[in-house]
């Protein structure tokens, strides 16, 4: 017998007492394997067009891993409930990355504070892909309370919007859509047409968490007695700003509630680019800054989920 909201929160737990485990399979790692592997045999065959080629792929990568995943979870059923409870915790466990977010993004903070620039630049790149040789260390903050924030969604509220709708398979559905997304949602010459399914996908399953996420940022905000009212005033005024029809919600919610001012000038391949400023004040980024985004990344994370297995549990009594 399922009990979903005690799966839930053993994960969330353990995703925040021990983060991704380095020595152990890890699900996502095997998503991202088969998806190269489809590409490669699809890209393989002269006929295809790309574009199909792409549809192809997501629907054998999410197709397979929701059947991989609602096959597992069967099977510990056949064998015990309480077996079939903690594969699901531990499913649940792997599609949540809280910690190692601000894992990394500790890594950046304590850089600037103690080992010096070239460390912090060293570090910031290795969670983004702009480049990071020429970053000042107000930019090198900056791109790390970015990938928090922006993570946020990815790493933690949406799969939590999925698993709370429909259970471990359904986190783990997203989960390989995003993980397609990470592979081939790039507008280059290689996936421009390849990823565009992919991407599309991704950019419709991340809806309605990305927009979720803002209210909780804000009550995470009123918590920690941030700017609460500026999280609202930033979405509406900014968010649509940005590029990405998802990214630029919790980006300029965090925006609001940290009191700084994100986007502007970053260099890709040693050419600069021009992105709106998200934010309505025009503070710039600190180390303080990121330990307070991973720190509002944690509590908004813990009112998604509180909120989530609240919701649930009013609406199995009043099915009673």
């Amino acid at each position: 017998m399922f009990i979903p909201e005690l799966q839930l929160a053993a994960a969330f737990l353990l995703d925040l007492v021990l983060g991704d485990p380095r020595k152990f399979p890890h699900p996502v790692k095997g998503i991202g394997l088969l998806a190269m592997k489809t590409e490669a045999l699809l890209r393989g065959i002269r006929w295809l067009p790309l574009h199909l080629a792409g549809i192809a792929t997501v629907i054998i990568v999410v197709g397979a891993t929701t059947v991989a995943a609602w096959s597992v979870l069967w099977l510990c059923a056949l064998v015990n409930p309480v077996l079939e409870n903690v594969m699901a915790a531990v499913m649940l466990y792997f599609t949540f990355a809280a910690k190692d977010l601000a894992k990394h993004a500790r890594a950046v903070m304590n850089a600037l504070q103690y080992g010096g620039l070239s460390m912090a630049r060293k570090n910031v790149g290795m969670i983004v892909g702009r480049d990071a040789d020429a970053m000042q260390e107000e930019d090198v903050a900056q791109a790390a309370v970015e990938s928090v924030a922006e993570n946020t969604v990815d790493g933690v509220t949406a799969p939590l919007f999925f698993a709370l709708l429909f259970g471990p398979v359904g986190a783990m559905a997203y989960k390989a859509v995003n993980t397609l997304d990470s592979c081939f949602g790039y507008k280059n010459e290689r996936h421009l047409e390849f990823g565009w399914a992919s991407a599309r996908l991704d950019d419709l399953v991340n809806y309605l968490p990305a927009r979720l996420t803002v209210p909780a940022v804000a009550l995470a905000a009123a918590m920690m007695r941030l700017r609460f009212a500026d999280v609202f005033r930033s979405v509406a005024k900014t968010a649509r700003l940005h590029a990405s029809p998802n990214a630029g919600y919790p980006e300029a919610a965090f925006a609001g509630a940290l009191g700084v001012r994100l986007g502007g000038l970053r260099s890709y391949g040693a050419v600069m680019h021009s992105f709106p400023h998200l934010g309505v004040v025009d503070t710039l980024c600190s180390a303080h800054t990121i330990r307070q985004a991973f720190a509002l990344m944690f509590a908004a994370s813990a009112i998604f989920l509180a909120s989530g297995l609240g919701i649930r549990i009013l609406f199995k009594l009043i099915m009673v």
